[in-house]
């Protein structure tokens, strides 16, 4: 039986009714980290671990979204009720947040029961928050009958985490969830929300591996770092009127004025301009197969995070370490937002189910920590799955 099939079952057993059921993909960040907030470049590509949705309207107003992760269910009316409005730093908000940005965006909601299952790892980094964003968005604006736009709804879904579960994030996350292409990745403007597919060859893998540490991402050192960018525009304004975030700052220009700077806010600045260069040149490696080429991009990106956005840890220093030894290895760098979660590494395909093994046997030994592993190639973005007739 599929998943689409199990969670349809599911549904029935619980609500009584057929659904429908979406699927929405996480991501893994090739190149370009805290790039997307500084409006720069970023290179993700969609992943094969999902969040599943399965929805059917109600006749009134109400929500009733139960989560089989949690075993937890919230149910409130979208006319009515206000303690939901309060975000209670569950999973809860994530869903809720959406419901409430989309009616907020001026797209009126029936009331719908929902079932969500996640299968993308929580705190390592490949963004399960954004997929149960974007697989929530998306099957409440269809079955709601109103036809948004994925650059609208990835929007929407940034809205809500930003604003209703406090991380103020890039688009970058919603954007791929809703946008992967299979066999590719995305280089995206978030300024402008412009991209380009960009082929992944078929002779490589992206292998992810989870160093066990879960980063702690809405604490407070992600919203510190991106203040830390704003300390540093705000104070390149005074020399450079026009710009209005790092991503129109050159790499010239910052050397130039750098004295203006905090040295925390110099170096947070510099790793995102030579990050957002990292990304161009890493895109052109890619179209040309030079892979040796675009491995040296991700191994500076990893130095770059590790010294100067500081957001690296002992764990992911090690496992890129690691990785750097093992044969058919391009390159290897963490991904996401830091302080724990995972590596992504460019392996050759032939050398993979070694690759992974060794890293996890080295890594182990290091740490006593028995990484997880994931072997993957991108995947499309989210979308609603056909069913066959279930008894209802």
């Amino acid at each position: 039986m599929t998943a689409a099939s199990t969670i349809a079952e599911r549904f029935s057993a619980k609500f009584g009714t057929p659904p429908r059921v979406f699927r929405a993909p996480g991501r893994v960040n090739l190149i370009g980290e805290h790039t997307d907030y500084n409006d720069g470049f970023v290179m993700p590509a969609a992943i094969g671990f999902y969040c599943w949705v399965a929805i059917a309207p109600r006749d009134d107003r109400k929500l009733v979204i139960y989560s089989e992760e949690f075993r937890d269910q919230i149910a409130f009316n979208l006319d009515s009720d206000s303690s939901p409005r309060i975000p209670s730093r569950t999973w809860r908000d994530y869903p809720v947040g959406v419901a409430l940005q989309l009616e907020q965006s001026g797209f009126r909601l029936p009331g719908a029961n929902l079932i969500i299952h996640g299968e993308v790892p929580m705190g390592a980094g490949l963004s399960s928050s954004a997929s149960i964003e974007v697989g929530t968005a998306l099957a409440l604006a269809t079955v709601s009958g109103h036809a948004i736009s994925r650059i609208e709804l990835a929007r929407i879904c940034q809205q809500a985490e930003s604003d209703f579960v406090g991380m103020k994030c890039g688009i970058m996350d919603q954007f791929i969830s809703l946008h992967g292409r299979q066999n590719h990745a995305l280089m995206l403007d978030c300024r402008s929300l412009d991209f380009a597919l960009v082929s992944v060859p078929e002779s490589v893998r992206l292998v992810i591996c989870n160093t066990g540490l879960k980063h702690q991402l809405a604490s407070g050192e992600y919203n510190r770092r991106r203040a830390d960018c704003e300390e540093a525009v705000a104070a390149l304004k005074k020399v450079m009127p026009l710009i209005h975030a790092l991503r129109d700052v050159s790499n010239e220009q910052l050397e130039q004025h750098g004295s203006l700077l905090s040295p925390v806010a110099y170096k947070r600045a510099l790793h995102v301009v030579r990050e957002n260069e990292r990304v161009l040149q890493g895109a052109a490696a890619l179209r040309s197969g030079d892979l040796n080429a675009f491995g040296q991009s991700m191994a500076a990106s990893h130095a770059s995070l590790r010294d100067l956005y500081e957001v690296s840890c002992r764990e992911l220093d090690l496992m890129v370490e690691i990785a750097n030894q093992q044969p058919g290895c391009y390159g290897a760098r963490m991904t996401g937002g830091g302080f724990g979660g995972a590596t992504i590494n460019l392996v050759d395909a032939q050398h993979a189910e070694n690759f992974s093994a060794n890293v996890a046997a080295a890594y182990r030994k290091a740490t006593s920590i028995s990484p997880e592993i994931y072997t993957c190639t991108p995947v499309d973005g989210a979308a609603e799955i056909s069913l066959p007739e279930l008894p209802g």
